[in-house]
């Protein structure tokens, strides 16, 4: 059975896929030579730039994070030139590292609290439901069930986002009109989990199920992609409905530890509008759907 990642290995391709990119011009560097044999930055020009020994930057992108100080993870976020998703990444993967086998592993949320459902059924214009980090759908309110009808025609319960991606591919490709962007962010997101819980059983269980049955899962996730939510344009092929281009907030739920609320709207005026009201009214008459606990 599958129980954990291997942390030095998370932490030696990340640095190694991280350093890759940043070319000796881009790291204000003069580029001696007309042949490298890295792509990238060298291991030695890292070390120059983020103020610590060859030896040092060696042992870190070999996976020795823990006890890394704070100020050199900072350096070696600037000179790798890593975002606000990446560097955070970086900070997860050394508290990992450096934690006790006792305090690693946390109980992942896998149920809502009532409340949390009352919140969302009181949201009767907006998609809305929740998730953990795994991309399992935990709640939805009234019109969200009636918008990712397709992905919670699974009866694997919880439905979860990622599996239908990858593992339903044709149905999900008709659903997303985004589809690729919608694989790499769910890739990206399950990868920055990994970093935050590492020893989180029932995760890696499902990177293990995609890795298996997904290539594009597996080129991926081998891309060491990471990203945060957020906020963004949600696209897709409603098969009663049609198309519907919706703006979409993904909010941490701070009194809940790992799960984050997904709220889904439109323009007041014009054809997005216009679906969702007929998505509503569909909902609200037909009841497409099966209980997603």
């Amino acid at each position: 059975m599958v129980g954990t990642i291997d942390l030095r290995t998370e932490i030696r391709e990340f640095l190694r896929s991280r350093r890759s990119r940043i070319t000796p011009d881009k790291a204000g560097l003069p580029a001696y030579g007309g042949n490298r044999r890295v792509k990238g930055l060298r291991r030695e020009e890292v070390a120059l730039l983020a103020g610590v020994s060859v030896d040092y930057y060696v042992r870190m992108e070999r996976g020795a994070l823990a006890g890394t100080s704070e100020g050199v993870l900072d350096a070696l976020a600037s000179v790798l030139q890593l975002d606000d998703a990446e560097r955070d990444h970086l900070f997860h993967l050394a508290r990992q590292s450096g934690a006790p086998s006792s305090r690693r592993r946390r109980k992942p949320a896998t149920t809502v609290r009532p409340a949390l459902q009352q919140v969302l059924d009181a949201m009767t214009d907006a998609p809305a439901w929740i998730r953990n980090g795994r991309h399992d759908v935990l709640a939805t309110n009234q019109l969200g069930r009636a918008l990712y009808s397709p992905v919670l025609a699974d009866p694997r319960r919880p439905a979860n986002i990622a599996r239908f991606v990858y593992l339903n591919p044709d149905a999900a490709k008709t659903f997303f009109v985004d589809y690729e962007q919608i694989t790499r962010n769910a890739a990206a997101i399950l990868r920055m989990e990994v970093g935050r819980d590492p020893h989180h059983e029932e995760l890696v269980a499902l990177v293990a199920e995609l890795s298996a049955c997904s290539e594009l899962f597996r080129r991926q996730w081998a891309s060491q992609d990471v990203r945060l939510h957020g906020y963004g344009s949600k696209r897709v092929n409603h098969p009663v409905v049609g198309r519907l281009d919706l703006d979409f907030e993904s909010m941490d739920l701070p009194t809940d530890p790992g799960l984050h609320l997904n709220v889904y709207t439109a323009p007041s005026e014009g054809p997005a509008a216009d679906n969702l009201a007929l998505l509503a009214s569909w909902a609200a008459s037909e009841k497409p759907w099966q209980p997603i606990f």
